[in-house]
Parts: structure tokens; C-alpha cells; sequence
């Protein structure tokens, strides 16, 4: 499974998306191609996207969390790992939480 949400696709690849994904939402991508296209998927959008795409791309694999998580770009939230586990957070306002609070070990 591959679930890409961006802030800003190009026409072209947005286009190019719906071939292979719904678009639930507007720059809302689900799909359940398998691990051999989807890692062609996350290559094509690393090679057309720019920085202002904010793309953050979810995708399955079989070992623990079950999900791997990579970014393009600024997509308006921080990407970060507590006790090897891939975490989104949410920025407040303008403002992230501390760097000393992204460390937690649990």
C-alpha cells in the first residue's frame, strides 16, 4: 500500500498519479500497487516534485512499524523517529515543539 499526500503537485504528475491511485481528496493519493511499482511511484515523484510540493509518502513494509514514511520538500510538518518508530509532528502555528522533546525514548 502507498498513501502520498502532498501541499502542491505539478499538473503533470498529479495526472500521472491517477493512474495508478484514488484521489480521495484533492492531492490525496491511496493505493495498493505492489512494493516493485510503488517503489518506482516514490522514485518518479523524488525525480519530477520540487521542494514546494510538501510531499509525504507512506508506504507498507514487511517488518515492524509495517510502514515507512519519507518527504519531499516542506510538507508543513516535521518528520521524526522516537525509539526507531516514524512519528509526524504537527507544528503549532509557525512553532515546533522543542528539539529536547523529539528525543523521547520509550
Amino acid at each position: 500500500m502507498l498513501v502520498v499526500l502532498a501541499n502542491d503537485l505539478p499538473p503533470a504528475v498529479r495526472g500521472r498519479m491517477k493512474l495508478w491511485f484514488i484521489e480521495p481528496k484533492p492531492n490525496v493519493f491511496i493505493s495498493s500497487v505492489k512494493d516493485s511499482v510503488a517503489d518506482g511511484v516514490v522514485n518518479y515523484l523524488h525525480k519530477y516534485c520540487s521542494s514546494d510540493a510538501g510531499v509525504v509518502i507512506f508506504q507498507r513494509i514487511n517488518r515492524v512499524p509495517g510502514y515507512k514514511i519519507r518527504g519531499i520538500g516542506d510538507p508543513r510538518r516535521e518528520l521524526i523517529s522516537i525509539s526507531g518508530l516514524q512519528l509526524i509532528l504537527e507544528k503549532q502555528g509557525a512553532t515546533l515543539l522543542p528539539k529536547q522533546h523529539h528525543n523521547i525514548v520509550i
